[in-house]
């Protein structure tokens, strides 16, 4: 006798439905940017009513606060994943449209949350988590003196890395990833006492360190949100 599955419990149906609307989100989102998304789009898009949005978040800006999540969540499923991206996006191109696309509605989503109080710090506490990842980089590179050292640089790598991403949406090609390991270089290498500690500094490397850094810690934080 075939055994029938459990059926879904209230709290399943409601994870489905909280990952389908993300899950859609995350294309509107790309497409429209956040001030042109629509959340009666979203909804029926994903096949909801737009109650389902307000039954799983406040409003458009926690929607968009859980696509980032998301999307940070997948990177750090498999960090080794990052390498080959540049491959992926040359066999579908529509993957680079879509990556540009939510990089400019994020740029206009921390525009607007840096003008309100709540949406500051919920997008603060997620970009000191990022820099906490570069600053376990510098720590493995052989920083030393203190773990203040070792966050300063953290910040300054995540500007170099991060604001270069920025940089290419206004014009690609502006800073060249060998430009950016040099820089990285020239960072790490004003808290290393060894020069040759951080001469084979390489960016996929550093991503992954950060991916692999950040992962356990970004997790707890949304786990302790829930």
């Amino acid at each position: 006798m075939t055994q029938l599955p459990e059926p879904l419990t209230r709290q399943d149906m409601q994870r489905m439905t909280r990952e389908r609307l993300v899950f859609t989100a995350r294309a509107v989102f790309a497409r429209d940017g956040f001030h042109r998304a629509s959340l009666d789009e979203i909804a029926k898009d994903a096949g909801f009513s737009k109650g389902a949005i307000y039954s799983n978040f406040g409003n458009k800006a926690e929607l968009f606060l859980a696509v980032m999540d998301a999307n940070i969540v997948a990177s750090l499923d498999d960090p080794g994943q990052a390498e080959p991206m540049g491959t992926l996006l040359e066999e579908h191109p529509e993957f680079d449209e879509a990556i540009r696309g939510f990089s400019l509605a994020t740029l206009e989503f921390i525009a607007m949350a840096a003008r309100d109080e709540y949406l500051a710090a919920e997008t603060g506490k997620r970009v000191m988590l990022l820099v906490e990842g570069y600053a376990e980089v510098a720590r493995r590179a052989g920083v030393e003196d203190s773990d203040v050292a070792a966050l300063q640089l953290g910040a300054l790598l995540t500007a170099l890395d991060q604001g270069s991403a920025v940089l290419s949406l206004a014009a690609g090609g502006v800073l060249t990833d060998s430009s950016l390991e040099a820089g990285m270089r020239a960072l790490l290498a004003l808290g290393s006492p060894d020069a040759e500690d951080v001469a084979d500094v390489r960016i996929t490397d550093v991503r992954r360190n950060v991916a692999e850094d950040l992962g356990p810690a970004y997790l707890e934080q949304l786990q302790r949100e829930e």
